[in-house]
């Protein structure tokens, strides 16, 4: 069954004021799953003034009883496993097994930084000119945080958690196609303690939401999961009112497959995680490198999984990969598909819309070989199930064209070699670096992007601290 979205908004439940709605539609079987509110530029001006009104409150709240609230959060998340991750799967599409990964990596997020907020220490330095130098952190205050749909549960919470765990109040709006989730994962806020009128939750499309809270001087923080177009322009709205961001935009994560591996065991697994959510991952592998003495093998093995893959709705039990979440989303993936084939890339495996669907927004698993640098998707992020393996024969070349993009979230490298590993990981330019691994997502851990890829982290001990401001107190003898 279908949990209905709403919106809360000065600690009640309703829809929007003019009782404007927008369809959600199940990206498997396109049909209606139910209503969104589509929240008026009122309702907005009303979650700010009663987050700006909760922060007096909620900011006074020990971090050690901040603590206790996150843990319950966290436990809530636990007991509603299965009805968050069937309404992850029926808006987005990703099968139920993996969407009950991503609760767990949600809850994981308000553990952690139940821990942060019991932490919050400062610093007593004796000053040179006589006293003693106290460093304080208070809250930033009111925060607001944009997330996309293809993390539903994990984006949010990971910008719920440091947000309470701080001591800020906290304004959510999700992407429309994930309304249902993020309603549940706030009741899940409540059940577990958060004050009513310390979370928001405002739905529908970003126009109204976002002008409203870029515009106000109240919010002080914002926080985006987006594209790089939406990261640019949010910053330079923050400007007027010099609101903080963190910004996690766009990525193209490189891959570089040395000549020392295990092939068979490496290729598998660059297939698992690139068609992982159908590629809608924004620290998917995207630009696969391989050593030319390994590539036909590691081609072939590769080719061989990507085939395997059942490719189907998420409820279904065996299915691996689910559809695209959106019909923007396929047409863009179709466009993106040809353009690569009439680049003059060979087509491995794939190229087309799923045979096997009558219904739905589904894509074949897809691999390239042969893709010419100047291809649209060396450049541009597929966010799709589209995979180009090309091959190098000198490292410094393939570090180079790693190096070539204007993003710098995520990459991968794959060595048996200890000083390879590390050359590698210290001249590629990303904010994160798997050797030997896919796994850089944790939530005790700082994840994030250089270069177009935004700024800021989400995760480790880093990540709170952008909800705070640092104060300095001299104390001289009295």
């Amino acid at each position: 069954m279908y949990h209905q979205p709403s919106m809360l908004v000065g600690g009640k439940w309703r829809g929007a004021s003019d009782g404007g709605t927008l369809p959600v539609i199940n990206p498997a079987t396109e049909e209606v799953l139910g209503e969104v509110p589509a929240a008026t530029t009122a309702d907005v001006e009303e979650a700010i003034a009663s987050a700006a009104k909760a922060m007096e409150s909620w900011k006074r709240t020990s971090g050690w009883d901040r603590a206790k609230v996150l843990r319950g959060v966290a436990r809530r998340m636990e007991a509603r496993r299965d009805e968050l991750a069937m309404a992850l799967t029926l808006e987005v599409g990703r099968p139920f097994h993996q969407s009950l990964g991503e609760v767990q990596a949600g809850l994981e997020q308000f553990e952690w930084f139940a821990g942060e907020a019991e932490r919050l220490f400062g610093e007593n330095i004796s000053s040179r000119q006589g006293g003693q130098l106290i460093v304080t952190h208070e809250p930033v205050g009111v925060a607001a945080a944009f997330t996309a749909w293809n993390f539903p549960i994990n984006l949010v919470a990971r910008k719920i958690a440091p947000a309470l765990a701080a001591g800020c109040t906290i304004i959510c709006r999700p992407s429309e196609q994930a309304s249902s989730v993020a309603t549940i994962l706030v009741e899940c806020c409540l059940e577990g303690g958060v004050p009513a009128e310390a979370i928001q939750l405002v739905t529908g499309p970003a126009e109204p939401i976002s002008t409203a809270i870029m515009k106000s001087d109240t919010v002080r923080k914002v926080s985006l999961t987006g594209s790089t177009a939406v990261g640019r322009l949010l910053l330079s709205q923050a400007a007027d009112t010099i609101k903080r961001c963190s910004m996690e935009l766009g990525g193209h994560s490189p891959v570089i497959v040395c000549d020392d591996v295990d092939v068979d065991a490496v290729a598998g697994l660059c297939g698992q995680f690139k068609f992982r959510n159908a590629g809608q991952v924004c620290i998917a592998p995207n630009r696969f490198y391989v050593h030319e003495s390994v590539a036909p093998a590691f081609k072939e093995k590769m080719v061989e999984y990507a085939q395997s893959l059942k490719v189907g709705d998420g409820r279904e039990d065996g299915t691996d990969m689910g559809p695209l979440t959106t019909p923007r989303q396929l047409d863009r993936i179709e466009i993106m598909a040809a353009d690569t084939k009439s680049s003059g890339a060979a087509v491995l495996t794939g190229g087309g819309r799923h045979k096997g669907s009558n219904k739905g927004f589904f894509f074949e698993p897809t691999i390239y070989e042969d893709v010419p640098v100047s291809a649209r998707i060396m450049h541009e992020e597929p966010f799709g199930p589209l995979a180009p393996v090309n091959t190098f024969r000198d490292l410094d070349d393939a570090i180079e064209r790693a190096n070539d993009t204007r993003f710098g979230l995520a990459a991968y490298v794959f060595t048996r070699s200890l000083g390879r590993a590390q050359h590698l990981a210290n001249e590629i330019r990303s904010g994160m670096v798997g050797v030997n691994t896919f796994l850089v997502a944790h939530a005790e851990a700082p994840f994030g992007g250089v270069k177009h890829s935004g700024m800021g982290r989400e995760g480790g001990t880093q990540a709170i601290h952008d909800y705070l401001d640092v104060k300095l107190s001299h104390f001289m003898p009295g």
